[in-house]
C-alpha cells in the first residue's frame, strides 16, 4: 500500500501539536475551576486516583506499541489477512487487560482510604469516586479501543487527534457547566466516563469508514505471536519507570501528607509537565529521523548529532529552568493565592528535575530510536524501586522535600548513569562516554551560573504580582541566552544548531508549499 509518509507526517504534527497545546491549556482552566469551586482537595483526589490508575494501567504498557509496530510489514505488504489476524489478536489482549484492571482495581478498593491521610470532602463516597474512575479506565479498554492500531499504523493519528478534540472540548464545557451549577464533583467524573465512551466509538466509526477491509478475524502463525509477546515484555519494562515514579510520587504524598498537599504539589507540577509537553514534540518529531541515521549513517555521524541535540536541549532546558527558579513563586501567587505556596527549597528541586528529565528524555529517544529495549529492560524497574524506597523512607524525615529529593536522587544516580552506559556499549563507542560527561558537566556549570545571575537581577525589582512576572519573564528570555552565547559561541555544536535551525527555516517555506501541493511525492521528488 502507497502511504504519503510526508504528507501523513506533516498532518500528524500539525494536528499532534494543536491537541497538545491543547491538552495544556483547557486542563489549567479546569484545575482553577475546581480550585475555586469546589476546592483543594478534591483537586488532590482527582490526582490521587490519576496515578492509582496509571499504575493498574501498567498492563497495557508495550502492547499498544508492539502491536501496531507489527503492522507495518503487512500493510507495506497489502496483506489484508495478516492485518485482520493482528487486530484480532489486539482485541484479545485488550480485553485481557481491561479485565486486569478491573479486577486488581477492584481488589485495591477497601485499600484506597489508606492511600489518603487525614479527612476527604464529607459529601465525598472515596469507594463510589474511585469505582467511577476504574469504570473510565476499563471500557476504554474494552470498547473498540483496538481499532486505534489501524489509523496508527497508516500514519493518520492526526484522525485520532481530531476525534479528540472534539470528544475533550464536549468533556470540558460539560464538567466546567457541572462543576458552576452543581458544584458536584460526582457529576463531574460520570462526565469523564461517558465522554471516554464517546472517544472509543467515535475512533472505532472513522476507523471502520476510512477501512472497511480490516476487520478482527483470522489466526498468526504461534511464531510471529511469539515475537509480538517477546517485543511487548521488552517494552513493558523499558516504559515503566516513568508510571511508576510519577505515580508513586503522588501516592506517598498523599498516604503521608494528605490531599491539600498533592494537590499544591501538583499545581506546581503540572506547570513542569505543560513544558515537558510541548518540548516531547520534539523529541517526537526527530524520533524517526535519528532511528533512520542510526540504521544508514556511521556511528561517528551518529555520535556527532547526539552531541549536538544534546547541546539544543540543554539549552532549551537551561532557559526554561531559569523560568521556573523566577516565576514559579509570583505566577502561584496570581494562580491560586499565597495560601497555596511551597517552600522555595522545593520549587530549586522541581528546577533540577526538570533540567534532568530534559537530559534523560534525550538519551530515551535515542534508547527507543535504536530498539534498545531488551537491553535496557532491567533499568525502568530498579530506578522505579529506587525511587519508590527513597520515598517511602525520607518522606518520614523531610516531607514533601524528600519526595522530591528521591526522584532526582534516583534519577541521577541510578537512570541516568545506568542509561548512559547501555547506549556507549550497544550504539556509540564507550571512547566518547568521557568526553560527552565533560560535555554534559560544562552545560550543567553554564545553566547553574545563568540561573544565579538571572535570579539575582530578577531579586532587584519590587513589583506587583503581574507587573513582576512580566519583567521577570522577559529577564529569562534575555540574560540566560546573553549567557548562553558568551559561553557556547565558539563550540562546533553552538555552529552544527545555527545550521541545523538555518535548514530548519528553509524547510518551512517548503512544507507550506508542500502542504498546498497535490501530490507529496511529486513535490519529494522535486526537490531532491
Amino acid at each position: 500500500m502507497r502511504i504519503e509518509r510526508t504528507k501523513n507526517a506533516s498532518r500528524n504534527m500539525i494536528f499532534g501539536s494543536i491537541l497538545k497545546i491543547y491538552q495544556l491549556l483547557i486542563p489549567f482552566v479546569m484545575r482553577t475551576a475546581m480550585i475555586y469551586l469546589l476546592g483543594v482537595q478534591y483537586l488532590g483526589l482527582n490526582s490521587l486516583f490519576t496515578s492509582v490508575l496509571q499504575v493498574l494501567n501498567l498492563a497495557e504498557l508495550g502492547v499498544g506499541s508492539a502491536m501496531v509496530y507489527s503492522m507495518y510489514k503487512p500493510i507495506a505488504n497489502d496483506d489484508a489477512d495478516a492485518i485482520c489476524a493482528l487486530m484480532r489478536l489486539y482485541k484479545i489482549y485488550y480485553r485481557i487487560i481491561g479485565l486486569v484492571v478491573c479486577v486488581a482495581g477492584l481488589i485495591l478498593l477497601p485499600f484506597i482510604p489508606y492511600l489518603i491521610k487525614g479527612e476527604v470532602p464529607p459529601d465525598i463516597n472515596v469507594y463510589i469516586l474511585y469505582i467511577l474512575n476504574l469504570g473510565a479506565t476499563v471500557l476504554s479498554y474494552w470498547l473498540f479501543a483496538y481499532k486505534n492500531s489501524i489509523l496508527q499504523a497508516h500514519q493518520r493519528t492526526d484522525i485520532i487527534s481530531k476525534v479528540m478534540l472534539l470528544t475533550e472540548t464536549l468533556k470540558y464545557i460539560i464538567q466546567f457547566a457541572t462543576l458552576a451549577v452543581f458544584h458536584n464533583y460526582y457529576y463531574f467524573v460520570i462526565v469523564l466516563l461517558f465522554t471516554q465512551v464517546l472517544t472509543n466509538i467515535f475512533t472505532a466509526i472513522v476507523a471502520n469508514r476510512m477501512y472497511p477491509q480490516y476487520q478482527p478475524k483470522g489466526n498468526l502463525p504461534k511464531e510471529m505471536i511469539q515475537q509480538i509477546n517477546h517485543r511487548i515484555r521488552d517494552l513493558f519494562t523499558s516504559k515503566i519507570g516513568a508510571v511508576v515514579v510519577n505515580s508513586a510520587d503522588t501516592i506517598v504524598i498523599s498516604a503521608f501528607l494528605g490531599l491539600s498537599v498533592l494537590a499544591v504539589y501538583q499545581n506546581y507540577f503540572y506547570l513542569i509537565t505543560a513544558v515537558t509537553g510541548m518540548i516531547t514534540i520534539i523529541f517526537a518529531s526527530v524520533t524517526a529521523g535519528i532511528g533512520n541515521s542510526i540504521v544508514v549513517e556511521t556511528q561517528e555521524k551518529n555520535f556527532n548529532d547526539l552531541r549536538k541535540f544534546t547541546f539544543i536541549i540543554a539549552w532549551i532546558a537551561g532557559v526554561c529552568t531559569s523560568c521556573f527558579l523566577c516565576l514559579y513563586q509570583p505566577f502561584m501567587r496570581l494562580w491560586v493565592g499565597t495560601d497555596l505556596l511551597l517552600d522555595f527549597s522545593i520549587v530549586v528541586c522541581l528546577c533540577i528535575y526538570f533540567f534532568i528529565f530534559e537530559i534523560n528524555q534525550l538519551l530515551n529517544t535515542y534508547k527507543d530510536a535504536a530498539g534498545i529495549w531488551h537491553e535496557d529492560r532491567f533499568r525502568p524497574l530498579i530506578t522505579a524501586l529506587t525511587n519508590l524506597t527513597l520515598n517511602l523512607i525520607s518522606v518520614q524525615f523531610m516531607g514533601l522535600y524528600g519526595v522530591v529529593l528521591s526522584t532526582i536522587l534516583s534519577m541521577l544516580f541510578v537512570g541516568m548513569p545506568w542509561l548512559l552506559h547501555n547506549l556507549f556499549t550497544t550504539l556509540f563507542d564507550r571512547e566518547n562516554l568521557i568526553p560527552y560527561l565533560k560535555k554534559l558537566a560544562r552545560y550543567v556549570i553554564v545553566v547553574f551560573i545563568s540561573c544565579v545571575i538571572t535570579f539575582f537581577v530578577c531579586s532587584l525589582f519590587s513589583l506587583t504580582d503581574i507587573l513582576l512576572v512580566v519583567v521577570r519573564l522577559v529577564c529569562c528570555c534575555i540574560i540566560p541566552n546573553i549567557i548562553f552565547f558568551l559561553a557556547y559561541r565558539n563550540m562546533d555544536e553552538f555552529k552544527q544548531s545555527v545550521q541545523l535551525a538555518d535548514k530548519m527555516t528553509k524547510g518551512k517555506i517548503k512544507l507550506l508549499k508542500k502542504l498546498g501541493a497535490k501530490d507529496g511525492e511529486d513535490y519529494d521528488r522535486h526537490y531532491k
